[in-house]
């Protein structure tokens, strides 16, 4: 069948199809109405276009299955079912060797940055303003304390301290530990200009062994550092020998303490007040002393160093020291020996002070030891080379024979006077 018959029959179609149409409008009807007939028109050219259409479709369809079952037409392509792939042909020595095998390759770690870019750096994190006010306080803080630690080391070097532990070293014999716990009240009150109440020390010991010659060494110590107003030396059997006079002696002495401590505060210094042979010291004279310690009238009053010297409770300090001279060993140290001394005595010293007055339950007490032999010679050296006589060691040790000693026990032979005798015979040399 040839494309012209395909065409000639569809005109065919198309001529019987007009003609069964134009025979139906023909016949006359009753009634005609005008929009019928337009409507009428419009419907005919639908159907005849839908008719039209299912019959080239059937025809097509005729085509389709006459070539299919007679085979194909010259020069069509003919049509093969799909292959479906599976690998059951497929065996190792059937795979092409000329691919080659690919290598694992081990990973490389390194940062891939984006093609069209440099090496850029992470983002930075935004820092709160409250850090850096840390930082700040953090810094005034510092500042501070570094000033606060400047002005101690001022303060105290303002006294010379360590010019005043070597000459206590160097002049005192048989009292180191003494001297040190000495000094170390001394450091720790005149690092700073305020205080809650004044320092109180009072040194007891047995005659001769060195309280009033400690004393004068502190005194011209501070007389040279804060000037001779602000250090006072109290003899009391000098400055009020009769007790009839204590009353007022000690209403002068309360006068004399409230002028130095006012022109301390104005020259801001620490006044010294050593009062020597304080066991001679009248009640009145203890009661105005002891209104100044505990007093708390104004800040002046708590910026002064008292110093009292006395012999008071020696005998417990003499007993103890020939008691237990043979539990003490002649390797420790003068501090660890004047550590124990200290902390054996101080209990029975307080409470035997606290009888005789009130002010002595203010005070530091340090007690002082017998002196040995050896410290008797080391004494009669000085003071021999003091006078210009020649440090003969046969002579300082004939001179040093002639003192009374307690009976040695455990290798410790002390001295009954101590160095009060050595000034008279090295005079009489």
């Amino acid at each position: 069948m040839s494309d012209q018959d395909s065409s000639t029959s569809a005109s065919q179609t198309e001529g019987e199809f007009d003609e069964d149409l134009e025979g139906k409008e023909e016949k006359p009807r009753s009634s005609p109405v005008p929009s019928l007939s337009s409507f009428s028109s419009s419907l005919r050219a639908v159907i005849r276009i839908k008719l039209k259409y299912q019959a080239m479709k059937k025809r097509r369809q005729e085509m389709a299955l006459a070539l299919g079952g007679a085979g194909a037409l010259t020069g069509a392509p003919s049509r093969t079912s799909p292959k479906i792939f599976t690998f059951d042909g497929l065996t190792p020595n059937s795979l092409p060797t000329s691919v080659p095998s690919r290598k694992k390759r081990r990973r490389k770690k390194r940062v891939l940055f984006p093609s069209r870019g440099r090496p850029r750096a992470p983002p930075r994190q935004e820092h709160s303003r409250a850090q850096y006010c840390l930082y700040l306080l953090f810094g005034i803080v510092f500042v501070q304390v570094y000033n606060a630690i400047e002005n101690l080391d001022d303060h105290v070097l303002r006294y010379d301290l360590e010019g005043l532990e070597k000459t206590l070293r160097r002049e005192v014999f048989g009292q180191q530990g003494a001297v040190e716990d000495l000094l170390c009240h001394l450091k720790d009150y005149l690092s700073t200009y305020v205080h809650n109440k004044p320092l109180v020390v009072s040194l007891h010991g047995p005659s001769g062994v060195g309280k009033s010659h400690l004393g004068r060494l502190l005194a011209g110590h501070f007389r040279s550092v804060v000037g001779e107003p602000l250090v006072l030396q109290y003899y009391v059997l000098h400055h009020c020998p009769q007790e009839a006079d204590a009353l007022q002696c000690g209403r002068d002495l309360s006068t004399l303490i409230s002028a130095m401590v006012e022109r301390a505060e104005e020259e801001e210094k620490i006044p010294l007040l050593i009062f020597d042979e304080a066991e001679h010291m009248h009640n009145e004279i203890l009661d105005a002393l002891w209104q100044l310690v505990t007093s708390k009238r104004s800040n002046e009053h708590l910026n002064a160093i008292y110093l009292f010297l006395s012999n008071l409770g020696h005998a417990h300090i003499t007993k103890h020291m020939l008691h237990n001279s043979s539990s003490i060993s002649m390797a420790m140290t003068a501090s660890g020996r004047h550590s124990n001394l200290i902390k054996e005595l101080t209990p029975i010293l307080r409470s035997t002070l606290k009888k005789l007055h009130p002010l002595w339950a203010e005070v530091d007490i340090l007690p002082l030891g017998l002196l040995e032999k050896g410290h008797v010679m080391e004494c009669f050296l000085d003071e021999m080379t003091r006078e210009g006589f020649y440090p003969d060691h046969t002579n300082i040790e004939r001179l040093a024979g002639e003192i009374e000693y307690y009976p040695a026990v455990g290798g410790h032979e002390y001295s009954q006077t101590g160095c009060k005798q050595v000034v008279a015979k090295v005079n009489l040399l």
